[in-house]
């Protein structure tokens, strides 16, 4: 949620974010309600003032005229309170919908202008045509589509055999090597409910992607995201507990899926993924080394993969809606031939924290301050086992497993 003082007192600096993050997004609707209610506070302010000034004048002597003035105060107040009500909640029904302000070195741009940061390793040359992954994976019966179509339905996977075994095998070897980095496990629920994701500020702008349970009024989570973040939702967090840095296996669920072309077909895009996660909660004056931090931890798995995968810092546009900044580390794909995103790693800044009453408590300050929350894939598996399917690829069309992973197979 944007900072109400920011807006009030600086409101070109806000226009000029907002229109770099999202040129569509109405902000004068924005600017209008925030007017309101500023009218509606004075007028409040003004009557209640009125009233006590009539209460103290009761107190020595009530005549007809000080009792008729002081009913139709009453409710006059009474009207202009109900409507200050109301237009507070026009406010922040504006601006839960209004996106986070990105910081200053993020490009400005879509998709086209994303600047790539940094590159590691080198596209494998085959000898061979190589094989996309969906070839490969019904080959090797590491999935099967035609069974998850006919038990849920398309863009569900069902992970067989070997394919299973891949999926726990790389939870737990990124699970440890997060652990190694810093960053405590968590099991949290799988599923969440409408406040948690208001906090994570995937409502109500996304709410048409989430799975709804409408009996219990809960949601299947679309990532750790969601469930860590709001751990300390309402909390005033001790300042030396900062940061505080925590990693989640979770299966995510989105309703959103691509087209069904052949780069979207297969584990590409799904409606139900497992993803690692990380989260970092932590002070202003962190997060910019903490962003570093995540991306880090998230780059050297891939390098202990020994896959080739470059890194994007994403341009205003392409920015996620809560997101202040964010990287895309985006793996080759040698089958699919592009790079294809793996981890999107982003500095919320306090934008998060605002929506769920996050803060801590300074030392330093005479009162408690926002946190700065982060996140980031560590990674989304579907997509890693589609570049280790398609980069480890042999020609026969069996699949190579990378000796770093085969102490975590389960058989």
């Amino acid at each position: 949620m944007i900072d109400r003082t920011l807006l009030r007192d600086d409101v070109s600096l806000i226009r000029t974010k907002i229109a770099i993050k999202d040129p569509d997004f109405n902000l004068d609707e924005l600017i209008a309600a925030d007017q309101k209610v500023r009218e509606l506070q004075t007028a409040v302010e003004n009557l209640r003032h009125t009233k006590n000034e009539y209460a103290k004048a009761a107190q020595k002597g009530i005549t007809p005229e000080l009792r008729t003035a002081s009913l139709e105060v009453g409710k006059k107040l009474k009207t202009e309170e109900e409507a200050l009500v109301a237009a507070e909640q026009l406010y922040k029904e504006y601006a839960l919908r209004c996106p986070n302000i990105p910081l200053d070195d993020v490009p400005i741009g879509n998709k086209e202008a994303n600047k790539v940061v940094r590159t590691f390793g080198e596209k494998r040359n085959f000898t061979f045509t190589p094989r996309n992954h969906v070839e490969l994976a019904l080959k090797n019966k590491w999935v099967d589509f035609e069974i998850a179509n006919r038990m849920t339905g398309a863009g569900f996977p069902f992970y067989h055999k070997d394919g299973m075994a891949m999926i726990y095998a790389l939870s737990l070897f990124m699970l440890k090597h997060n652990l190694r980095h810093g960053f405590e496990p968590m099991l949290p629920p799988y599923v969440v409910n409408e406040e948690s994701l208001m906090v994570s500020g995937n409502f109500p702008k996304f709410a048409e992607q989430a799975y709804s349970i409408p009996l219990d009024g809960l949601y299947l989570t679309p990532t750790a995201e969601v469930n860590l973040t709001n751990i300390y939702r309402d909390t005033v967090i001790p300042e030396e507990q900062l940061p505080i840095r925590m990693t989640s296996w979770t299966p995510c669920f989105r309703r959103e899926a691509g087209g069904y072309g052949a780069h979207e077909r297969g584990l590409i895009r799904i409606h139900q993924f497992d993803k690692v996660e990380l989260v970092t909660i932590c002070k202003p004056d962190e997060s910019a080394a903490e962003l570093d931090r995540i991306v880090s931890t998230a780059e050297t798995i891939l390098q202990a993969l020994g896959l080739h995968y470059r890194v994007s810092l994403l341009a205003g546009q392409d920015t996620g809606f809560q997101s202040a900044k964010t990287y895309d580390i985006e793996v080759w794909l040698p089958g699919q031939g592009e790079y294809r995103e793996v981890s999107s790693c982003s500095n919320c800044t306090d934008f998060q924290a605002r929506r769920g009453g996050i803060r801590y408590r300074s030392t330093a300050a005479q009162k408690n301050q926002l946190v700065h929350t982060l996140n980031g894939s560590s990674l989304a598996l579907p997509r890693l086992m589609v570049a280790l399917l398609e980069t480890y690829q042999r020609e026969d069309g069996t699949v190579e497993i990378p000796e770093i992973l085969q102490p975590y197979l389960p058989w």
